[in-house]
């Protein structure tokens, strides 16, 4: 079955497939974007993180938030937020991150956004990676709100 209208899907057959990903969501990305990562442990949601911030800000270090739950990067013309929600057991505690700020003036990167699910921005891009029957991965992107509006910048 072919995807939806707004759904891309493509085969990432390695970690460079999946930050070669990340990559090129970078160039299409926009200063107040959010990129959703969906995806069980594993899936290479750090990854693609990795080459999205890379691809931005040059050879920077890139690691999981797991634990401070918010790591920026950046300056402030071009900041990305990588923020790990996999801890988060309240909604009280999402308030703390001041994520409503950084969805206008940042790019986000949110790993495990089911935590905040009513709470995301409906211009968005939804990534989920999954494992495949052949032993690498697969992309599923949503193109949500103003991100279905620029389909063709992400040259998949």
């Amino acid at each position: 079955m072919d995807p939806a209208p707004n759904n891309l899907m493509c085969t990432l057959d390695s970690v460079e497939a999946t930050r070669a990903l990340g990559a090129t969501i970078a160039e299409a990305a926009r200063q107040g974007d959010t990129i959703a990562l969906r995806g069980d442990l594993g899936a290479g949601k750090t990854s693609l993180t990795q080459g999205f911030v890379r691809a931005r800000l040059g050879d920077v270090e890139v690691t999981s938030p797991t634990f401070t739950l918010v790591q920026t990067y950046g300056a402030q013309d071009q900041e990305i937020w990588h923020v790990d929600l996999y801890r988060i057991e309240d909604k009280a505690e999402l308030e703390e991150l001041g994520l409503e700020d950084a969805f206008d003036i940042a790019l986000v990167l949110i790993e495990w956004p089911e935590r905040m699910e009513a709470d995301l921005p409906d211009n968005r891009l939804d990534i989920l990676l999954e494992h495949d029957n052949a032993g690498g991965r697969r992309a599923v992107l949503t193109l949500r709100g103003n991100w279905a509006e620029r389909r063709l910048d992400l040259k998949l």
